[in-house]
């Protein structure tokens, strides 16, 4: 018997989810307690009457029927289809053990299947077949089913189900002990025993119970409102159970009204009839001798920057440029990039943002098919942009701009619903897709930014975004088109954050705009240089998810300061959300705020059903922000952008974003991740699905998988898991040459693992979940060889320690074992902070293993410690850098060494021995008091403590 129940629960439980993923209130932790709450439900006797109604018309029972809306109520909250809940069962299936004393009670679990967009009556249905197959193999205890289940143990959940639900109905009656009357009590217990046991019993003709909760992980008024939706589906099942489940009514009116109303009422007023020039030519004229850009020495001020764009335009107008038409920018960051965007704006085309740092393949691609046949460029012409047979007018813009063409303003042909620029983002096909942004979509942004955060006098905001990313757009015109001068910064100078934050602080800017990522890498460089940004005030952030400890980490480092958070993407014209981060305590998810002006934003399901505060759900935008949808692309643009159902105006869309988020009580939303396979990296939108297809077109590989983690040090990065042809597979560095024929290099994987096969779910699909976190052992790479000497020692350690590897060895590329630029940055500050060696984080790109980067940390400290020794040997006194000091006691330990005789040094000749160390070290500090807290331990394997605030790293 018991092999014959065992087989039963087998089959039905295989392939089952482990969990039920509820949305919850606070973080899971580690384990669970047993701390709980209760709230009470009581449904009257009407309802319960046209339940039991439709129960006898489907040869059901009321059981069946409140728990088949129990499981309905989780999958609408959990998006699951596969859902198990644990039913308690009384054991007395025989006469004879009706009246025994004893405790017979079993637990089975049911479950079901959701699958298909059932009606509610397939779905009673399904649960009444699932039941009786349970109640006919009840007789195994739970804890063998366990036990022969063996799932994976978990402290933070309870075995094959979570979530219980339990119906008493059976009946009491009067409990008598001669004249004592006895009374049934349910004790209110602050425990939980799951994470969720709805208890219900029959009352007369009505139920009444409560839902049981874990405190760890549910706030009580998400319980009360999911009591509510049960409410709710329960009424909508007793008068409609024909109704498909995912359509049954969830929310009450006064919810519907909050989400569609109340938290979308964003009217307000921006330039409606403006275009984005017409906008700068009303600055110009108001402040013609202000400055508009400062690039090093060179200060660029209104009225020669619009006049050098209107001679751009009027030759660009003379080529045919007009409202259909797109002019490529092919400049680096720079005025004369300035002046190019300008001057196709002004000749009523588009502008299509060509980085000279990309892949000549994708340049050529973007060109190909947005038809471009006009780039504005600054210098001489790139051949290898033209495909064969194609034709395309390079113009130096410098040229054009200093012509004979003239100065004055050209006559607007632009429409505020006409094309502003083309940004090409990641597509899964392998080729990138162009969002057609409008006039209208980026001054709506604008305004919301000028009303809510205004530039005041002596403001200075700073351009450092590449033009392929949509956040340029604010940058470039948002302080342009309100008198605030800009300052021109290069990557070279952006990727070292040291050199960045100086820049800042010299050119005493006020605001600047930049990704979590390298947000982060600025907070590196400590409070010490961080105290030096007075003025910077107003820092912006978008681009990717912002964690909670960098938000906790800004207000400890920049006590005073605001940080904003924006969400968005090209299609809705940067931003749609926003929140001030110091404004309040941050809980749950990364919070992306509430929409801006113009702006409506709804959380939602697969069926475009709203969905209850804190129930995560595909994020949909809609308002004046959306883009014009992707350029040549009409069966995309109609799958991304879809008719608005909530919305009486016609014509209205919404974006389907492919990002999952859920509101909060007072309605901002937090970012919960993504329903596709596009990640955020660096501000940089990836589709997954591009990388891999490049990647599975190598000769040498048959399969690739790609994934974004974020369970390494230094933050968040791309990881590509391979399969060759024949093991070994390629190094690390080939495969990047050959991404960087096709992808930016910011798209290209940092790390690389070789697997023999990939993981594989029980259908046959690529298991991702299984692929093995990256280590150095399974990326491609040549043979260990083990650190020479201290330096390499120090340098393998520190990169240890930003890569979580465990061995660094000496032929090691840093960019081959999980390196990238930020990371890069963080080495470099680790370096200069513990050797006293400043070296410019080029040098890392040039020299990328650590033999040849402990070289040049070696000729970089030979220069400046020689001629320490030589002041100390003049001025008989030690320097106050502690890298001086400690490679001044070196030379001082070396036999043969010339500097012998500085006063209080003693000589030791042959091997050292720490009682000999220490004796030498002794007199040093007793002759030289001043000695006693400058010389600080560094990190190392061995250490001796000479005095009580004096130690030596060996």
């Amino acid at each position: 018997v018991l092999e014959k129940q065992l087989g039963y629960w087998t089959a039905q439980l295989q392939d089952a989810p482990a969990a039920l993923e509820l949305p919850t209130d606070y973080v899971r932790p580690a384990a669970l307690s047993q701390r709980g709450d209760q709230a009470t439900l009581r449904l009257d006797g009407e309802l319960i009457g046209r339940l039991r109604k439709l129960c006898r018309q489907e040869g059901a029972t009321l059981y069946m029927a409140l728990l088949a809306v129990f499981q309905v109520l989780l999958h609408r909250y959990s998006s699951q289809e596969d859902i198990s809940v644990g039913a308690p069962i009384a054991g007395r299936t025989r006469h004879e053990t009706e009246g025994l004393i004893g405790f017979f009670v079993n637990t089975l679990v049911i479950r079901a299947d959701l699958r298909g967009e059932p009606s509610f009556l397939e779905m009673l249905n399904r649960i009444r077949e699932a039941t009786l197959g349970a109640y006919a193999h009840q007789d195994v205890p739970f804890e063998k089913l366990v036990e022969v289940l063996s799932p994976t143990r978990d402290l933070s959940r309870t075995p094959l189900f979570q979530v219980m639900f339990i119906l008493q109905n059976a009946p009491i009656g009067k409990l008598e002990l001669g004249d004592a009357r006895l009374e049934p009590i349910n004790p209110k217990t602050k425990t939980a025993k799951f994470e969720m046991t709805m208890s219900l019993e029959e009352e007369g003709q009505g139920v009444e119970g409560w839902l049981e909760y874990s405190t760890d992980l549910f706030d009580r008024r998400s319980v009360e409102r999911m009591l509510s939706h049960y409410r709710i589906l329960l009424e909508g099942v007793a008068s409609n159970a024909e109704r498909r489940i995912g359509l049954l009514r969830l929310l009450a009116e006064e919810e519907e009204r909050q989400l569609l109303v109340d938290w979308n009422d964003t009217k307000a007023e921006y330039p409606r009839s403006r275009g984005i020039h017409q906008l700068f030519e009303d600055q110009a004229a108001r402040t013609s001798d202000s400055v508009a850009l400062i690039d090093g020495l060179l200060h660029v001020g209104y009225s020669e920057l619009n006049n050098r764009a209107n001679r751009v335009a009027h030759y660009l107008r003379k080529r045919g440029a007009g409202p259909d038409a797109r002019v490529g920018i092919h400049i680096e960051r720079s005025p004369e990039m300035v002046t190019a965007i300008l001057g196709a704006l002004k000749s009523g085309a588009a502008y299509v943002p060509l980085d000279p740092g990309y892949p000549v393949e994708r340049l050529r691609y973007m060109i190909q098919f947005a038809r471009i046949q006009v780039v504005l460029a600054a210098g001489p012409e790139r051949f290898e942009l033209t495909g064969q047979g194609a034709s395309l007018e390079w113009i130096d813009v410098n040229t054009a701009a200093m012509g004979d063409e003239p100065g004055h303003n050209v006559e607007s042909v632009a429409h505020p619903e006409d094309a502003a620029y083309i940004i090409f983002t990641s597509g899964s096909t392998g080729t990138p897709n162009g969002v057609v942004g409008l006039h209208r979509g980026a001054l709506n942004r604008f305004a919301w930014m000028w009303e809510r955060y205004p530039f005041g006098p002596g403001e200075v905001s700073v351009l450092k975004t590449s033009t392929n990313f949509v956040d340029s757009v604010w940058e470039t015109f948002g302080p342009l088109l309100r008198g605030t001068p800009s300052v021109i910064v290069r990557d070279e100078t952006v990727k070292n954050p040291q050199e960045f934050l100086e820049t800042l602080i010299a050119a005493a800017v006020t605001r600047i705009v930049l990704v979590p990522s390298l947000l982060r890498a600025l907070l590196e460089e400590g409070s010490e240089t961080l105290r030096r940004l007075s003025n910077l005030r107003c820092w912006t952030s978008s681009g990717e998810a912002m964690p909670l400890e960098l938000i906790d980490r800004f207000r400890t480092l920049l006590p005073g300061r605001t940080l904003l958070n924006l969400y968005g993407s090209s299609e809705v014209s940067a931003d749609s959300t926003a929140i001030d981060l110091t404004a309040g305590e941050q809980t749950g998810g990364a919070p992306i705020g509430w929409p801006i002006n113009n702006t409506r934003l709804y959380v939602v399901d697969s069926r475009m059903q709203l969905l209850p505060v804190g129930t995560p759900g595909q994020v949909f935008i809609g308002g004046d922000g959306l883009a014009n949808g992707y350029l040549f692309q009409p069966e995309l643009t109609a799958a991304r952008f879809v008719p608005d159902p909530y919305s009486s105006e016609p014509g209205a869309r919404l974006y389907r974003t492919g990002d999952l988020g859920r509101y909060q009580p007072d309605g901002a939303v937090d970012f919960v991740g993504r329903v596709d396979r596009q990640v955020k990296l660096r501000g940089i939108r990836i589709d997954l699905g591009e990388v891999e297809t490049i990647l599975r077109s190598h000769p040498s590989l048959v399969d690739a998988v790609v994934l974004l983690r974020g369970d390494a040090p230094g933050g968040d990065r791309l990881v590509a898991y391979i399969v060759a042809n024949e093991p070994p597979a390629p190094k690390p560095a080939e495969l990047r040459r050959f991404l960087a024929q096709h992808l930016p290099e910011q798209m290209a994987p940092s790390t690389f693992v070789e697997l023999a096969r990939m993981p594989l779910t029980p259908n046959g699909k690529i298991d991702r979940r299984a692929l093995p976190a990256p280590s150095l052992d399974q990326t491609p790479r040549d043979a260990f060889t083990a650190p020479r000497t201290p330096i390499e020692e120090l340098i393998a350690q520190i990169w240890g320690e930003v890569l979580g590897a465990e061995r660094v060895g000496v032929e090691d590329n840093f960019f081959e074992i999980g390196g990238h630029s930020l990371i890069a940055t963080q080495v470099m500050a680790r370096i200069r902070k513990r050797m006293g060696v400043e070296l410019p984080l080029r040098v890392l790109f040039e020299k990328p293993t650590v033999g040849g980067l402990a070289r040049e940390v070696e000729e970089a400290r030979g220069g400046e410690d020689r001629g320490a020794i030589e002041r100390i040997s003049r001025e008989g006194e030690l320097p106050l850098s502690f890298a001086q000091q400690r490679l001044w006691f070196l030379d001082q330990l070396e036999p043969g060494n010339p500097y012998y005789n500085v006063p209080g040094v003693v000589r030791i000749n042959g091997p050292l021995e720490i009682e000999a160390l220490e004796k030498s070290l002794n007199e040093i500090v007793r002759r030289h008091e001043t000695l006693r807290t400058r010389f600080i331990a560094e990190e190392g394997e061995a250490r001796q403590v000479i005095e009580e605030e004096v130690k030596v790293e060996l």
